[in-house]
Formats: structure tokens, sequence, C-alpha cells
């Protein structure tokens, strides 16, 4: 086994390794290590998420450069090693609900269960896994829960005048754990003073009746910030009726109040603005118009037929992530584009629209077309929005004098071209998807044109289909566009023959270019 049998990149590994430094939970990125024979022999960790713990309590970067079948050398062979090859080879993920592991840690055998998850990706495996003994998994359990609720619990000892608190009050009350919990006396003084005497009423009748509390005030945090927070509590009493112990929980609501108070400006902007909805609408439909692609188009450009079929998923609306251009340049050669924006509705037709036009500003300028990408990710990872913005493009420039055809890509599907009535689709340069990282590189690929030759760029929605794989979705698309060459309605054909309309979960745009 030798480390030349990795199929995987520094470049790749880097750019695994920054999306990884984002995520929760234990996840790395294995490399396959090949033997003499082709077949995997071990797998290597290339990258690893910083809260990443193994049974031997490696942690993080810890485990980058670690082999599996060395480290853990009884994984070899069992279902969990054969989940992984399937993973490499077939493409589909492999889940394990729960796998036993057993290692010896200071001579002591220790037996832990763990759910797996792999998938594949860049060449390896993204792999990740939860520890599922018992009492980790409940007390995980109870970490989530309160994570997701935004809330924490609170104990107070009357007896013995003791007080504690979860990990979450401290963040709800955005107090330092030094410091311990913050007394009953001392809750007064981070109370907002409107607040006070209602909360002074019910804690009184916590502490003096046991009468339970659910109960909503704002804090002022040390560092000035106003927090709505909901206090439920209820009391343990002795034989004479006395509280003697309090259990309860804080609940941070400053989200759901914050959200609930915008709402309700919308809903007044709403009203006020509508006596100018008539007009506004019939604005809305030309801009829409404006923006978005015609359904179906035909042009002759720089010596070629380009027939374009676009279809939004959104019927009725017209309202679609999927988008392209076909133009001619000023220097004579045809600039070619289809794209994908991650969504629909109309955060994506904004998103659309932005690429759309600025590449055809740059691309008119001259400016390369690996450039263009490049500066349409800069673009798409600075705007607004961008932690819910990422696309795809596929990018050609056709110049008649020399029949080429340069053309770049960004994490996009590759084309298809049918010649001699015969389909292959074209290797695709380096790219990755707009707006997922700012560590990027585009190259460009280029091929000549011959007369007869026809070319497909298209988005994932013409190939993908409910239970399909997508390399079984593109094996169809080549199968029948072979079938359909020799007539004069490849794109109507293809379409027809691959898209029910009663199934179809996405947006379709289809470019059909023709010598």
């Amino acid at each position: 086994m030798t480390a030349e049998g990795a199929r995987t990149t520094a470049p790749t590994a880097s750019v695994v390794q920054e999306l990884l430094d984002g995520l929760p939970g234990s996840v790395t990125f294995l490399v396959p290590l090949f033997g003499a024979d082709g077949e995997v022999e071990d797998f290597r960790v290339e990258a690893a998420s910083p809260d990443a713990v193994d049974i031997g309590g490696r942690r993080g970067k810890e485990l980058v450069g670690v082999s599996v079948v060395e480290t853990y050398p009884t994984v070899r062979g069992t279902a969990l090693w054969r989940g992984y090859l399937g993973a490499l080879e077939g493409g589909a993920r492999y889940d394990a609900e729960s796998f036993e592991y057993e290692e010896l840690l200071a001579g002591v055998p220790r037996r832990s269960r763990y759910s797996v998850r792999a998938a594949a990706c860049q060449g390896g495996l993204i792999v990740s896994w939860v520890r599922l003994d018992s009492g980790e998994r409940e007390q995980r359990r109870l970490e989530v829960m309160q994570r997701l609720g935004n809330l924490g619990w609170a104990n107070w000892d009357l007896v013995r005048s003791t007080l504690t608190w979860s990990e979450q009050v401290y963040d709800i009350f955005d107090r330092d754990p030094s410091r311990g919990p913050m007394t009953l006396e001392e809750l007064p003084r981070h109370v907002v003073a409107e607040d006070l005497p209602a909360l002074g009423d019910d804690i009184r009748r916590l502490l003096g009746a046991g009468q339970a509390v659910d109960h909503t005030f704002r804090i002022t945090t040390d560092r000035g910030e106003v927090r709505h927070v909901r206090l439920v509590a209820e009391a343990e009493t002795d034989a004479l009726g006395t509280p003697v112990e309090i259990h309860g929980f804080f609940q941070d609501l400053t989200a759901r109040t914050r959200a609930e108070e915008r709402l309700l400006g919308h809903e007044r902007t709403a009203l006020a603005q509508q006596g100018r909805l008539a007009a506004e609408r019939g604005l809305a439909a030309r801009l829409q118009h404006a923006l978005l692609p015609l359904p179906q188009q035909s042009l002759r450009l720089a010596g070629l037929t380009v027939d374009v079929a676009y279809q939004p998923h959104q019927e009725g609306i017209n309202v679609g992530g999927d988008w392209y251009s076909a133009i001619e340049l000023p220097d004579g050669s045809a600039l070619l584009v289809v794209g994908d924006v991650a969504g629909h509705g109309l955060d994506a037709v904004a998103t659309m629209a932005q690429l759309r036009f600025t590449a055809k500003g740059m691309a008119i300028t001259g400016m390369p077309l690996a450039t263009i990408l490049a500066r349409l990710n800069t673009l798409l990872w600075h705007s607004a929005e961008r932690a819910f913005n990422t696309a795809t493009v596929i990018m050609a420039r056709y110049e008649p004098a020399t029949e080429l055809l340069t053309w770049v890509q960004a994490g996009h599907l590759p084309p298809l071209l049918l010649r001699q009535g015969e389909a292959r689709y074209l290797p695709s340069p380096h790219g990755v998807l707009l707006g997922a990282t700012t560590a990027t590189r585009y190259d460009s690929s280029t091929i000549r044109l011959l007369p007869g030759d026809h070319l497909l760029f298209f988005t994932d929605g013409l190939v993908e289909a409910p239970g399909q794989l997508l390399d079984d979705g593109l094996a169809r698309l080549a199968r029948t566009a072979v079938e359909h060459s020799g007539g004069d309605r490849l794109l109507d054909d293809v379409i027809d023959s691959l898209v029910d309309p009663d199934t179809r979960r996405d947006d379709i745009c289809v470019m059909h270019i023709s010598v």
C-alpha cells in the first residue's frame, strides 16, 4: 500500500477541510489507498471537523493523516468496511444505524456503539458518526433538546440555599459560568423595570404558596442586550405545604419575539400599501417578463443554430432558478450560458438575474470565461444573502472563424456531444459551484465543432427522477438523444421522452446547439 494510491490532491483536501471547519459533530474526509492489484486496501483521514473525536480520544486535526486499517485494525472486512467500499464505488450513501466496535484502551477492552453515515465526495468519502452509548446518548439528547429549544434547566434548593444551572442558562443570561448561578435576590437587577412588578408577584406566589409559574419577561445582559426570557417553574413542598425546592427552566424567546414584531411590522406595511398594489402588479409583471428567460427560443448565432427550452417548476407563476443566455458578442463570436440557482421563487430569480446580466456584461468586454466565473463566485459569496445562495453554471464561447468552442463550468453537469450518431459527455474542466467557497480555480476546455454536430447544455432537472441515480439519468439522456438525433425536433423529442410533468420536481433548462 502506498500514499500514491490516494486519489486526491492537496487543493481538494484543503477545500474539504475549509468546509468541515464549519460543521458540528464528528465528520471526516477519507481518501482511499489502493494496493498493487488496484483494490482499496485502506483509507486515510485527509480532513476532520473540529469536534470530531474517535474512541481513542483523538480530536479534530489530530485525526488528519490517520490510517483507518492501521489505527482500527478490526474494522477491515466488517459491514462498515463493506459499506465504505459500496459508497465509494456505487455513489449511494451508506447508513449504519448501529455499529459496534471494540478497542483495547490501556489493556482494557472497551466496546462502543455508533451510528455511521458515509457518502462519496471528490473521489473519497465524507464520513460522520454519532456515539450511541446509553449515558452519552441521553446526555446528547438532552443537550440537543436544550439547544434546539433555546432553554436550560435550573434548580433552587431552598433548604440549603443552593442554586444549580445547566450550561444553556448561562448562555441565555450571557453570564460567565465562573460566576455561578444568579441568585433570586440578584435577578431583579437584570429585569427591565416595567416587567419587574408582575414577575415579583409570581415569584412571591411561587415561594410562598408553591404556586407554579409560567411568566415571560425582559432582561438586560451585562453587555446591554435586551432579551425576552420565559420562566416555567414549580415547587416541591414539605408536609406542611412549605416550598423546599424549586424546579424549572428558562427559555430564550428573543428570536421568536423579534420575528413576531417583524411580522406585525410587515402586516402594517402591507395594509399601508394595499392601495398601490394594482399599479405595482402591472409593473411587477413587466419586470418579471424582462428578467426571466423566454420559455422557448430559437436563434441563429455565429453560424450556429441555438434552440432553448425553459420550463419552470412552479406552474402559473413562471418563477424558477434555472436560466440561460445566448447572445452574439461584439467580435462576432457567440456566448452560450446555462445556469441553475439553488432554490425557487423570487429569491432565486433575484440571484439568477444578478448572475445572468453580470455574466453577459463581463463577456461583452472580452473577459476570459474562467475569469468571469471567478468573479461571479466572488459576487455570490459576498452577496447579502450568501448563506442561502449557490449556483451552477456552464458557459461557452464559439468562434466561427476557427470553429472552436471554449467552455468552462462551475459545478455543472457536462455537455452532451452528438457526433455521427454517437453520444458522449465532454470531460469537465475543474470548477466548483458558485458561492460555495472562496478557494476557487476555474479551468477551460476547447473542442472543434464539426458540421452535423449537436451539443446539449442542460440543468439537472432534465436527468433527475425520483428513485433514480444521477448517472442512470445521464445514461438515459445519452440513449434518448441518439434515438432522436436523426429528426428535426431533437430538443422537443428529448424533453418529451425524459420528463414526466406529474413527477418532476425541479426547473428544466435545455440548450441545443447545432452546426
